[in-house]
């Protein structure tokens, strides 16, 4: 199963990546995030959170659609995307999108980025998208597939630690396994020369960077039909 969860950071036109967001079966709110995804034209099945940052205006809205409100405490370790993440884990995704998970704070924005490396996150394929752009980790025993176009860029970067082992296939710096050491930049702006972007890796955690070289942006925000309803199992 497919979900989207949509982050209370700084929206962006996804329009890119509108076919492959159109195939999720649950959308989830990270709290504030509801507003970005009303902006989006996609109805959350459920928001997580403290609803701390949930404007009234918003909650109407959500009410309207039935949204499911699972609360938290605003006193707590996770960040409510932390919890979102989480929700959908349980809920039975093996593949997740991250919408509105980038820019405003930079302390926020580095750890919506570091929590894509979460433990409970290992063997699901999860994915952070921005308007030109998509973010990955992969862990240590696993291969991850990314479907480019030649002339695309593809940056890996450890995280960590050194990430050991790196081999790929379709990149015209190819790795062939390779330790990529935690600090220097030797990973950044290698360039896809097929369709299909393999990236293997024995140990350590390393991020995938896929910059999309043609991508016409807008100012404003991609609409998207709302889901079906009873979609998903968190309707």
């Amino acid at each position: 199963m497919k979900a989207i969860i949509v982050a209370n950071g700084t929206v962006e036109d996804v329009t890119a990546w509108r076919e492959d967001l159109a195939q999720a079966s649950l959308v989830v709110a990270a709290d504030g995030g509801a507003r970005h995804a009303r902006v989006l034209g996609l109805v959350p099945h459920v928001l997580v959170g403290d609803a701390d940052s949930l404007d009234a205006e918003t909650g109407r809205w959500l009410a309207d659609q039935g949204t499911r409100i699972v609360r938290h405490p605003a006193a707590k370790d996770e960040t409510d995307l932390e919890l979102a993440l989480l929700y959908a884990v349980e809920a039975g995704a093996d593949e997740i999108v991250l919408l509105g998970a980038w820019g405003g704070r930079p302390d926020q924005a580095l750890a919506n980025m570091h929590l894509l490396a979460h433990p409970r996150l290992a063997g699901r394929r999860v994915r952070l998208l921005g308007a030109d752009y998509e973010a990955l980790v992969v862990h240590a025993g696993e291969v991850s597939t990314i479907a480019a176009a030649v002339g695309d860029t593809i940056s890996l970067l450890p995280l960590a630690g050194d990430a050991r082992g790196v081999r790929t296939a379709g990149l015209r710096w190819a790795l062939a396994g390779d330790t990529l050491r935690f600090g220097p930049a030797r990973g950044i702006s290698n360039e896809a020369t097929a369709a299909e972007v393999s990236v293997r890796l024995e140990e350590g955690l390393l991020l995938v960077v896929h910059l999309l070289a043609d991508v016409a942006l807008t100012p404003c925000a991609a609409r998207f039909p709302p889901p079906e309803a009873g979609g998903g199992s968190g309707g």
